[in-house]
């Protein structure tokens, strides 16, 4: 089931937004061979296009998105550098598939293995890594399972660091758009990794694999292809709009048929999330939305304020029609405590079903001594309470 979204699934961590449509879908997509898409605008929170987006699927290589996961988040902790190297075990060695030809008995840099692994998919090269880090693949398995459910990531799960075929191995196309927005957010310092287009270990010189890193008309600088014969050609990318350096769009597609087919649909739809549409600045965090009634309190308002800054994505046609609605509790009766949610804002658009974000509390309310409140009382019964 394929469903256009374009309000925020989570604006902010305990509020679910209704997930409004777009009154048509963009014709191209029905053309499309991929089974699963997922795209959101990473500095919106905004949910652009899915499509099966929650079914489960084999991730092939895109599983060493999390093994480097993994590893980027030992060398934050200082747990292992750059220069510390791992010995190659004949089980690495003989690993089948895609290969960095690393040599058994010898010890390779993590910062190559890196390579390795993000450039050239080397399954030879996660072995590696995973058994030095954890002294044995099926460990590491086991801890990029739970390290993937702390992050988010619900329906995947993590039988090897390669993403070699295993009917228990398997994520889906928004866990993995959760993954590629956690590398980019969690590990900046090492996210340039993904935008290096070949590397050469042992006298093989590898090109990456994918293809978006090399659209002049594209700026993508990530992240990662897989492939297997039963989840077809999978692709997650990352770039940045050419007007706006702040707006990065993720990209998760899977399922397509062939490399052709994986280069020319995901450079469409990547194109697409790019180039049209704008992000829109509407309300600042902590910015006063409204001042809200407040009844037996010791001040007789409240504002009520998003506590993040509220950015829509929204197309070009509809960035200068946007109309905005404040819907409030009111009068809200004290106490009313910071952060408590008062009312919502909801932003309307000719193109866009309506969207709804929370607005919350910006001060605490105390209640007014028992008099104040005793005449206040009074007085609603005699004149009616304020609207």
């Amino acid at each position: 089931m394929t469903k256009f979204i374009t309000a925020l699934a989570f604006l902010f961590t305990f509020f679910v937004v209704a997930a409004p449509s777009f009154a048509a879908e963009p014709a191209f997509f029905s053309r499309l061979s991929a089974k699963q898409i997922y795209v959101k605008d990473l500095q919106s929170g905004q949910l652009l296009y899915l499509k099966d987006a929650q079914r489960r699927m084999p991730t092939s290589s895109m599983s060493k998105v999390m093994t480097a996961y993994m590893v980027f988040d030992a060398l934050k902790k200082g747990e292992v550098s750059l220069n510390d190297e791992f010995p190659v075990s004949e089980k690495a060695w003989r690993k089948g598939g895609s290969k960095m030809f690393v040599e058994v008995g010898k010890k390779v840099a993590v910062e190559d293995l890196l390579k390795g692994v993000i450039v050239q998919s080397g399954n030879d090269a996660t072995i590696v890594l995973a058994e030095g880090l954890a002294g044995a693949e099926t460990v590491f398995a086991r801890k990029m399972t739970a390290k993937a459910h702390e992050i988010g990531m619900e329906n995947s799960n993590f039988m090897n660091a390669s993403g070699w075929p295993d009917p228990n191995h398997y994520s889906t196309a928004e866990d993995l758009g959760i993954l590629a927005e956690h590398i980019i957010t969690d590990f900046p310092e090492y996210y340039g990794f993904y935008s290096i287009q070949s590397f050469e270990y042992n006298g093989i010189k590898q090109r990456n694999r994918n293809p978006l890193l090399f659209r002049d008309d594209l700026r993508v600088d990530g992240i990662k292809t897989g492939h297997t014969e039963i989840g077809g050609y999978g692709l997650m990318a990352s770039g940045v709009a050419p007007d706006n350096a702040e707006r990065r769009v993720v990209v998760v597609m899977n399922g397509m048929k062939s490399e052709q087919a994986r280069a020319q649909e995901t450079g469409r739809v990547m194109a697409w999330a790019l180039n049209n549409f704008e992000n829109k600045l509407l309300v600042e965090k902590d910015k006063s939305v409204k001042n809200v009634r407040v009844v037996y309190g010791r001040q007789d308002t409240v504002a009520a304020t998003v506590n993040e800054d509220l950015i829509v994505t929204l197309p070009y046609l509809d960035k200068d029609m946007v109309k905005i609605e404040v819907v409030t509790k009111e009068p809200m009766q004290a106490p009313v405590k910071k952060g408590d949610q008062i009312g919502e804002l909801r932003v309307i658009t000719p193109e866009l079903e309506p969207m709804s974000y929370p607005l919350y509390a910006a001060q605490d309310v105390k209640k007014s001594n028992i008099v104040s409140r005793f005449f206040e009382s009074l007085s609603y019964k005699l004149f009616g309470a304020p609207q």
